[in-house]
C-alpha cells in the first residue's frame, strides 16, 4: 500500500510540475502565446475588454488577474479538461484532442505490441543459437534497422506502397463512404489506413529490442541457477519460459512502458507523413499556424502519456519482480 501511495504521489506531482511548466511557457515567455493572442485580437480592432475576454477564452486564463490567481485558474482548468480554444480551428482544444487521441493511441499501442513481440521472439532465438549464421545475419539486420529513423522508413513506404503501387491509402483514418461503427468494413478500413504508420514504427523499432533481448538472454543463459535447473532434469520448455525468458524480459519492462510516451512523440512527424489526423498531426499543424493553445494541449497530452507509462510500469513491476515492492530494486 505504501508503495502504491508513494508512486501515485510521484505521478501526480510530476504532472502538476508539467502543468506549471506549461503555464510558465504560456504566461511568462516574452512574445509568447499570451502576447500573440492579444496582438491577433487587437489587430482585429477589438476593445481592450474584448481582447482580454478573447485571451481568457483561448489561453484558459484571465490576463488581468494576479499571477498566482492565473496559475490556480489555469491549473484548475487543465485538471477539468479545459485546455483553451484553438486559434486556428476555433474549437475547444480538448474536443480536438479528444477526437484525435484514439487514433494516435491505436497506432502507438499496436506498434509497441508488435515491436516487443517480434523483437523479443527474434532476440531470444538469436541468444539460443549464438554464433550461428542466423544469429550473425539477424544481428547485422537489427543494427541496420535500428540505425534508420522511422520517418525515413515511413517516407519510403508511403512513396513505394502508397503512391507508386497504390496498395495502401496515403491519408485519413478510414475510407470515405464507410459507416463509422463496430462493423467489418469499418474495422478493415481502419487497419488498412493504419498499416503503413504501424509498419514504419515496427520496422525501425524491433531491431533494438531484439539486440537488447539477445544480450539479456545470453547473460541469463550463463547463470549458475540454469545449470542447477538442467541438473534437476527440468524440461527445456520450463527452463526457457520460467527462467530465461522471465529474467531476460524483466530489465526491458520499464523501457517498454516508457516507450508509449516516445511513440506519442514520434507521432508528430509520422502522422504528418501519412496525413493521419491524430494528436501528432494537429501538433504539427499547431506549430505551423502558431496555434499556441493547441500546441500546449498536445504538449500536455504527450507528457501525460510518458507519466502514465512510467506509473503503470511502477505499479505492475511489483507483480513481476516482488523485490520492487520490498524496496530491494527500483523500476527505474
Amino acid at each position: 500500500m505504501e508503495y502504491f501511495v508513494k508512486r501515485t504521489g510521484m505521478a501526480v506531482a510530476t504532472f502538476v510540475a508539467v502543468i506549471t511548466l506549461s503555464f510558465g511557457l504560456v504566461r511568462l515567455m516574452p512574445g509568447g502565446p499570451m502576447d500573440y493572442i492579444r496582438q491577433m485580437n487587437e489587430g482585429a480592432g477589438q476593445s481592450p475588454d474584448e481582447v482580454a475576454r478573447q485571451v481568457e477564452l483561448y489561453a484558459a486564463m484571465n490576463p488581468d488577474e494576479p499571477l498566482w490567481q492565473q496559475y490556480l485558474s489555469y491549473l484548475g482548468n487543465v485538471l477539468r479538461g479545459d485546455l483553451g480554444r484553438s486559434t486556428w480551428y476555433h474549437e475547444p482544444v480538448a474536443e480536438i484532442l479528444g477526437n484525435a487521441m484514439p487514433w494516435t493511441i491505436f497506432v502507438s499501442i499496436i506498434s509497441m505490441i508488435l515491436i516487443y513481440l517480434i523483437g523479443i521472439s527474434i532476440g531470444a532465438f538469436m541468444a539460443y543459437v549464438e554464433g550461428t549464421r542466423f544469429d550473425v545475419s539477424w544481428s547485422g539486420a537489427s543494427i541496420l534497422l535500428t540505425s534508420i529513423p522511422f520517418y525515413v522508413v515511413g517516407l519510403v513506404l508511403v512513396s513505394v506502397l502508397g503512391y507508386n503501387l497504390d496498395l495502401f491509402p496515403t491519408g485519413g483514418h478510414y475510407g470515405s463512404g464507410i459507416d463509422e461503427g463496430f462493423n467489418l468494413a469499418f474495422i478493415a478500413s481502419v487497419i488498412h489506413h493504419g498499416a503503413l504508420p504501424i509498419l514504419s514504427l515496427v520496422l525501425a523499432g524491433f531491431g533494438a529490442v531484439a539486440l537488447q533481448m539477445r544480450g539479456n538472454a545470453i547473460q541469463v543463459l550463463g547463470e549458475d541457477y540454469l545449470r542447477v535447473a538442467r541438473l534437476r532434469a527440468l524440461s527445456q520448455r520450463r527452463i526457457a519460459l520460467r527462467y530465461v525468458a522471465r529474467n531476460a524480459i524483466l530489465p526491458m519492462y520499464t523501457s517498454m512502458m516508457i516507450s508509449i510516451g516516445s511513440l506519442f512523440g514520434s507521432s508528430i512527424i509520422l502522422e504528418q507523413i501519412f496525413q493521419y489526423p491524430g494528436v501528432g498531426y494537429f501538433m504539427f499543424r499547431a506549430i505551423s499556424a502558431r496555434d499556441y493553445p493547441l500546441m500546449m494541449g498536445t504538449f500536455l497530452f504527450i507528457t501525460a502519456g510518458v507519466i502514465v507509462g512510467v506509473y503503470l510500469a511502477d505499479l505492475t513491476y511489483g507483480y513481476i519482480d516482488p523485490r520492487a515492492e520490498s524496496g530491494d530494486s527500483e523500476a527505474f
